[in-house]
């Protein structure tokens, strides 16, 4: 008798200690996989999935310690893979003055008064993130807020990243004075009389940028603390930031005390591709939850600050055809020694000029080193030139776009470039058909790290002031589940990540997001009122909405 009990409980600790730790079950489970997208229930086991189907067949598999939730039809799908953030601005940012709203110039200068007077004096105001179009299209002055800010340097950016505001003081701890001359692929703003408005473009930032002093290290990690509980809550599992090496040591410190619940592919600037090529070589490129491998380049500007590259001049600037911002002789080195490193190679291209230029130079990159699986990457690839739509699929490289800046843009673009150019910007369902795989992102802090609204964007095309119903070039719309795959597969595809992530099926990383609704048959207009109810990463909850 005791021989037979402890048989059973032998066998009922195995079958306990094989029970999944976690089950959804009553799920609308969009799998992202081609051929079967549908299923109901999932089960995960040691932060994978082990099992996908009907509700029947997983419950089985439930054992007494399984956590069971119970999604009451609500949508599944895979966690979202923010293809473009900056993430720790991104989570600075959040704790920085506000002004993506301010919509007059008196709501401007009162948020920096405000928030001014809740900080030390001598301390830095920076990010901010203004949208001058929202007043009218009047760039702000430093005297705008210098009698608001008498002990504080102001050096705060347009949404963008491509244009910032400084203050007298903070002109004066850069040294930046009338006679400071501009820089080749930026602009010192200056008035009729010549002297400085405090506006710096692209490449002449730096003169004030390299005179903010660094956040110390307590305030970078609480920074990255404040981004991964950020995106967690709009459904994203993953991200691919851009930025500087600095960032990577904030990431390494946060993994080596377990803290990351976000997971990190971090690209690096493409100048130093030699010592991201040594760092890979004696490092190795990461595990699951932060990898390198990727670098990121520039070639023109943005288009609200006039400095994205145009074939053309701009419509509403008949002299001005934007900004080259690194010189083609020095990318094509770059790029080519980084693609024979075997590196993956992310430029920024904005203008139809700048990504003719790029595709033409990673053509020839691929053509001198030889066939591989490179995967090269245009980021933005806002504005295209027709002839160009369909190279993207043919030479294999990537549009990692940021959809919500198409109904953000779509309110002013055409008084920029003209109606004209505005048929292939954002150019997703050209893209598509032309066979390039998409991998959708936010461009965070320059744009919400909400996927839902990027769907919705995607899908619909309505502008933010919604003056366009109909969808702002909607020739240019896709559907529902072109989007979700962009944001999923083509996400993790776009990061050498399609193995572990993007789609749900056995074997795969546990990485998904609960929505409170079937994104696929609502209204499309509705989307953007969806909500993220759970977000899972590694088989754990990292967050569930109260």
């Amino acid at each position: 008798m005791r021989i037979l009990t402890a048989v059973l409980l032998l066998a009922a600790s195995a079958a306990s200690a094989q029970a999944p730790d976690l089950v959804v079950l009553h799920g609308a489970v969009w799998t992202g996989v081609p051929g079967a997208p549908d299923a109901q229930a999932l089960a995960v086991r040691g932060g994978r999935i082990v099992a996908v189907g009907r509700d029947a067949e997983v419950r089985r598999l439930a054992g007494p310690r399984t956590r069971v939730v119970d999604a009451r039809g609500r949508m599944v799908v895979p966690g979202f893979v923010d293809s473009h953030v900056h993430f720790v601005t991104g989570g600075f940012s959040l704790a920085s003055v506000q002004l993506r709203d301010a919509r007059t110039r008196e709501e401007f200068i009162r948020r920096i008064r405000d928030f001014a007077r809740t900080v030390p004096a001598g301390t830095w105001i920076t990010e901010g993130n203004w949208d001058h179009s929202l007043w009218g299209g009047e760039l702000p002055r430093r005297e705008w807020v210098d009698s608001v800010t008498p002990g504080h340097p102001v050096w705060i950016s347009r949404l963008d990243g491509h244009m910032a505001l400084a203050n007298s003081a903070a002109l004066r701890a850069a040294g930046v004075t009338r006679e400071t001359p501009d820089v080749e692929g930026g602009e010192v703003v200056r008035g009729p009389d010549g002297e400085l408005t405090g506006v710096l473009k692209d490449n002449a930032m730096g003169r004030v940028e390299r005179a903010v002093p660094p956040p110390s290290a307590i305030m970078q990690d609480r920074a990255l603390d404040a981004a991964m509980r950020y995106v967690a809550e709009q459904g994203v599992t993953g991200v691919h930031h851009v930025g500087g090496w600095d960032d990577l040591a904030v990431f390494r410190r946060a993994h080596a005390a377990g803290r990351l619940r976000t997971r990190i592919y971090a690209a690096v600037p493409l100048d130093t591709w030699e010592r991201l090529r040594d760092t890979v070589a004696a490092r190795g490129r990461g595990d699951a939850w932060l990898r390198i491998g990727g670098l990121k380049g520039y070639v023109d500007g943005s288009l609200g600050s006039h400095t994205a590259a145009f074939h053309k001049p701009f419509t509403d600037a008949p002299a001005d055809s934007g900004l080259i911002v690194t010189p083609p002789a020095e990318l094509e080195r770059w790029i080519r020694g980084a693609d024979a490193a075997g590196l993956q190679v992310m430029v920024h291209a904005i203008g139809d000029r700048a990504n003719s230029l790029i595709l033409d130079l990673f053509q020839a990159a691929a053509r001198a080193n030889g066939p591989r699986d490179r995967r090269f990457r245009v980021e933005h690839a806002q504005h295209i030139a027709p002839a160009d739509l369909a190279r993207f699929g043919r030479l294999g490289v990537i549009p990692s776009m940021q959809p919500y800046h198409a109904i953000d843009d779509g309110r002013w673009a055409d008084r920029v470039i003209g109606p004209e150019r505005s048929r292939t910007t954002y150019a997703f369902r050209s893209l598509l058909d032309g066979g390039a795989r998409l991998a959708f992102g936010s461009d965070w802090f320059v744009a919400p790290p909400t996927p839902l609204e990027g769907i919705y964007a995607a899908v619909t095309r309505r502008t933010l002031d919604d003056r366009n119903p109909g969808g702002w070039v909607p020739a240019q719309r896709i559907t529902v589940e072109e989007a979700l795959r962009a944001y999923t597969a083509g996400s993790a595809y776009a990061g050498f990540d399609e193995r572990e992530r993007g789609t749900l099926q056995p074997g795969r990383a546990a990485d998904f997001t609960i929505i409170d609704r079937d994104l696929r048959r609502i209204a499309p207009e509705t989307i953007r009122d969806a909500r993220v109810l759970m977000t899972v990463v590694d088989g754990g909850a990292v967050y569930e909405r109260p």
